[in-house]
C-alpha cells in the first residue's frame, strides 16, 4: 500500500513545486505602501491648501477684479474684431476694378 502526501504549500520544499513566498515581508511591504500613500496625500492636502491660499491672497490684492479684467477684455476683443472687420470690407469693395480681376 502507497501513501501519498498531500502539499497545502504551508511547508518549505526544495522540490520543483510552485513559487514560494513568505507572507511576513509581503505584510511589511504592504503596510509601508499604505502608510506612504497616507503621507502623500497629506502632503497633497497642505500643499493645495497653501496654494488655494495665496492665490486668494493675490486676487485679493489686485486693483481690478478678475471678472472685471475678462469683462474688459471682451469687449476690447469685440470692438477690435468688429473695427477689423469693417475694415477688411471696405478694402475690399473700395478696391479698383482691375485688382479684383482672377489671377489666371
Amino acid at each position: 500500500m502507497t501513501t501519498t502526501r498531500r502539499n497545502t504549500g504551508t511547508e518549505n520544499s526544495t522540490g520543483g513545486g510552485g513559487l514560494q513566498v513568505r507572507s511576513g515581508p509581503l505584510v511589511s511591504a504592504a503596510a509601508l505602501v499604505g502608510v506612504g500613500g497616507l503621507i502623500a496625500l497629506v502632503g497633497i492636502a497642505i500643499g493645495g491648501f497653501h496654494l488655494l491660499s495665496a492665490v486668494r491672497q493675490w486676487v485679493s490684492e489686485m486693483e481690478v477684479p478678475p471678472s472685471e479684467l475678462a469683462k474688459q477684455k471682451l469687449a476690447q476683443a469685440k470692438a477690435a474684431a468688429a473695427a477689423a472687420g469693417a475694415a477688411g470690407a471696405d478694402a475690399w469693395q473700395n478696391a479698383p476694378a482691375d485688382s479684383r480681376a482672377p489671377v489666371s
